[in-house]
């Protein structure tokens, strides 16, 4: 099945992955991360690879996540080796720590819907192209889950308050507002990304060049998108954000007219309470982190989170019996105590994230 799901190609001295299920939006699976992870690590040691480029089938998605129904249907299994839950992340973000530190050039062409695990395998990589058809967003907190994916360190490199306002809203964005916020470095019309991966494809590599052959490459295709919306709200985003809780965010909010803060609003008082409070401390923390303290941070909160309650209410309510009514612990965030918050980031001890 993976191999069916996930397409391995050579073209020339482009190593080629490509995302095969459309029917999911190309959500990862595990068996698909099992695939990915030892063929790049192949491609990192063969002379004849001197970049790689990963995209996604169908013309709807890049990527739009990780398969969270799979780790819902594991949701009673004991955690440890071999437990869906445990596996499904230590191996996610091992991939992802791998793309970031791959010595060679790593295309991601974000043509599509660009989520969660998508922003893993795509931001934390060299070069991430996007398109007018790109619809980013990071929307964890309203399945009860939180940022990860590297996002402690990723939304954080972000314009003033921009990653945090991004975190606790799950608000969605284009192309602009990606080149802006940098998890993009280039924008390619939609109908010359085919034309651009035969081009890279064609590429004949010179030794110590490749960077700069990938470099001019796409740069023969690159546009302009236009304006980014978040440039220019930045200013009132970076006063209200500046909140030093979420209460005091959302309060905030509720004083302004402006309707993307009516948006905003309304969006965290969807989310988990208990996921936005997560959220705050979890990028408080992640400032100046290295990709590799990031992902140990997040492992360390999603093997909390599997053994509580709103991520699997957020699974049920959105994937499950698709009612989008879930049930959370908490009425608001107020009602989430600090202790408890603090708890999430409490130590594995043995089963603490370890790269290989």
């Amino acid at each position: 099945m993976a191999a069916e799901e996930i397409r391995i190609e050579r073209r020339g001295g482009l190593g080629l992955v490509a995302l095969n299920r459309p029917q999911a939006l190309n959500t990862l699976s595990l068996a698909m991360y099992r695939v990915f992870d030892p063929q790049l690590v192949a491609w990192g040691r063969d002379p004849d690879i001197h970049a790689v480029a990963v995209k996604g089938e169908g013309g709807r998605a890049f990527c739009a996540g990780g398969d969270v129904r799979a780790i819902y249907d594991a949701r009673r299994s004991a955690v440890g080796d071999g437990d869906y839950k445990t596996d499904f992340f230590r191996e996610e973000y091992s991939l992802i720590a791998r793309v970031h530190r791959f010595p060679k050039p790593y295309v991601a062409l974000m043509d599509g819907i660009v989520m969660g695990g998508g922003a893993g395998i795509s931001v934390n990589g060299s070069h991430r192209i996007v398109t007018e058809k790109t619809l980013f967003a990071m929307p964890e907190v309203h399945i009860g889950l939180f940022p990860d994916v590297g996002a402690s360190r990723f939304l954080n490199l972000s314009p003033g308050r921009s990653g945090l306002y991004l975190a606790l809203t799950g608000k969605r964005i284009g192309a602009a507002d990606c080149l802006y916020c940098g998890f993009a470095t280039h924008y390619v019309p939609s109908a010359r990304i085919n034309e651009l991966l035969e081009s890279l494809a064609a590429i004949r590599f010179h030794p110590g060049t490749a960077r700069a052959q990938i470099d001019a490459a796409i740069a023969r295709f690159a546009a302009e998108p236009g304006a980014a919306a978040l440039q220019a709200l930045r200013p009132e985003i970076d006063r209200v954000f500046a909140g030093k809780s979420v209460e005091a965010i959302l309060a905030a909010l509720g004083k302004e007219d402006a309707a993307w803060a009516k948006e905003a609003r309304d969006a965290m008082e969807r989310a988990s309470p208990l996921s936005l409070k997560i959220a705050f401390r979890q990028l408080q923390l992640g400032r100046g982190m290295s990709v590799d303290q990031a992902l140990t941070l997040e492992y360390r909160l999603t093997q909390h989170v599997m053994a509580g309650q709103d991520f699997f209410e957020g699974i049920r309510a959105a994937l499950v019996d698709k009612d989008n009514k879930p049930r959370w612990q908490h009425a608001a965030p107020a009602d989430v105590g600090e202790r408890e918050v603090e708890s999430y980031f409490a130590d594995l001890g043995e089963r603490e994230l370890k790269f290989a």
